[in-house]
């Protein structure tokens, strides 16, 4: 093997490495609001192990799970306000990662260090959301949601679930409309239009959007990825009367790697209704649609789990998965440019 293609070979191979574990410096969804509580809670995410804990004032704190002194995980430690105490020797370590107290030997070197890394976290829209920070920050970029998770307009509910397999095949499978007019054929809001379609590209100031031509508010017809600091897919699915008030039902969705072959996935189903509307919507929602929605979400589980690891080594593409492909080139574009700034 030459020089020129090792040399290749071990690019391909690191910037494979961040897609995996997911992109650094860029917010993610790590889990819905209610998992962390009274207690430290550890958790996989992006390749880390975490641990996040609770203030008296509620705000979410969150570290790797890894004492700086011998390694032990901080989360069978004791919360201290804004720092944890390692449960094995007490070492106290700040939300910033500075290590404040070493009960043991006082005075030591490892006291006023910073050695633990440490990653912003927000709340909103009933989700945590963690900067990814490549090195301890001070101060992260601010966190963009799309307006359907942030203005007053809108009404959500969080579908959260965790998938058997990578994280990028969930997001294939949003930027794919076609597949709704057969996966999802029996469902009562994707079973009418054109079974077969063209399709074409649209840039917007944070992405593209991926659409039918021609066929617009009646099945699943497009699908728009969008990069604000944080990676989120938005689709919409037209309802008919007996959905309710609202018009079309959307979708807006982040994936975010636990492991190389899990997935949390979180969905989160927005109408644009206001005053009474929006009471009848959530009503309606909870008793009567929720479960539909489940039964949808379930067939692209059912099919996404049963895929091989490597099935995108073996395709053969064509015009309807061009949306598909400029998501692909999109996020390697971007751990390309990672690895050209020396972040891994």
């Amino acid at each position: 093997m030459s020089t020129a293609t090792a040399n290749r070979a071990e690019t391909e191979a690191q910037v494979e490495k961040i897609l995996t574990d997911g992109l650094k410096d860029y917010w993610h969804a790590i889990c819905p609001s209610h998992f962390v509580k009274d207690t430290p809670v550890s958790l996989r995410r992006l390749g880390r192990k975490l641990v996040l804990w609770r203030d008296a004032d509620n705000k979410v704190h969150c570290l790797e799970d890894h004492c700086p002194h011998r390694g032990a995980p901080l989360s069978f430690g004791i919360p201290l306000g804004n720092k944890i105490a390692c449960g094995y020797h007490g070492v106290e370590v700040s939300c910033d990662g500075t290590v404040v107290s070493v009960p043991g030997n006082p005075g030591c070197k490892l006291e006023g260090s910073r050695p633990t890394r440490a990653f912003h976290i927000q709340e909103s829209a009933g989700a945590i959301f963690m900067y990814n920070s490549s090195e301890n920050i001070d101060e992260p970029p601010p966190l963009v949601l799309p307006e359907q998770l942030t203005s007053g307009e809108y009404s959500a509910f969080l579908c959260y679930t965790e998938w058997r397999g990578g994280y990028r095949y969930v997001i294939d499978n949003v930027m794919d409309p076609m597949h709704g007019t057969y996966l999802h054929k029996q469902s009562h809001s994707m079973s009418v239009g054109a079974r077969s379609a063209e399709f074409q590209l649209r840039d917007t100031d944070t992405g593209f959007i991926f659409e039918k031509a021609g066929q617009r508010d009646v099945n699943f017809d497009w699908s728009e990825w969008a990069d604000t600091g944080l990676i989120w897919l938005r689709l919409e699915i037209p309802y008919p009367k007996t959905g309710g008030p609202g018009g079309n039902f959307g979708i807006i969705g982040c994936y975010t790697p636990i492991s190389p072959d899990i997935t949390a996935v979180f969905h989160w189903r927005v109408r644009k209704v206001e005053g009474w509307q929006r009471d009848a919507w959530r009503f309606l929602y909870k008793n009567r649609l929720e479960a539909r929605h489940w039964t949808v979400l379930e067939q692209d589980r059912v099919v996404l789990e049963q895929m091989e690891s490597d099935a995108n080594q073996r395709e053969h593409l064509y015009q309807h998965d061009v949306g598909v492909t400029r998501a692909r080139r999109q996020l390697r574009k971007l751990a390309t440019d990672q690895l050209n700034r020396g972040v891994l």
